[in-house]
């Protein structure tokens, strides 16, 4: 695998869309969200999620990965220690750069008349280091500058795992 993400899209859901969103997840998404990176075959990658949810509640999770098969890869990198070797690699001043630039993204979209809580943190709403390979992953995906995601991404390929020809 090379180290650049595939070109995201910014679908907003059908209806069969959002039924698979709900098959996914296993629920009812709780907020607004448009589809930005699909399989070839068109099933949902990554979700890009509103800042606040329908009630108004802050959402920190800006990027959102929901591809089963993605999901399941990732989580075996976490299992075998992952979170803690990328931190180890990248540092916390890089991380701490990763999680303001998502922040910013993700706040930029907050409506300008918003008073009341904001989402916090950075990537999946974390201060400080990784919390999650799969939030990092799914930035990248939708062609977010991730070296927690791009490092993932790599960690995937060496263990024969490519996303390039399953992801449109």
């Amino acid at each position: 695998m090379n180290s650049r993400a595939p070109m995201a899209r910014d679908d907003t859901p059908s209806s069969s869309d959002h039924a698979r969103v709900c098959e996914l997840i296993g629920r009812e998404p709780r907020g607004d969200y448009t589809i930005v990176v699909r399989t070839h075959t068109g099933d949902p990658v990554v979700l890009r999620n509103a800042p606040l949810l329908h009630d108004r509640t802050p959402m920190p999770t800006l990027y959102w990965l929901i591809g089963p098969h993605e999901v399941r890869e990732v989580s075996r990198i976490e299992a075998d220690g992952g979170v803690n070797e990328v931190e180890e690699i990248l540092g916390l001043e890089q991380l701490a750069d990763i999680h303001s630039r998502y922040a910013r993204e993700r706040d930029a979209n907050l409506p300008s008349d918003h008073v009341g809580p904001k989402p916090f943190g950075g990537v999946g709403g974390t201060r400080t280091g990784v919390k999650c390979l799969h939030a990092h992953f799914a930035w990248w995906l939708a062609g977010g500058t991730d070296a927690v995601g791009e490092w993932t991404a790599r960690q995937l390929s060496s263990r024969g795992i490519t996303f390039a020809e399953r992801l449109s």
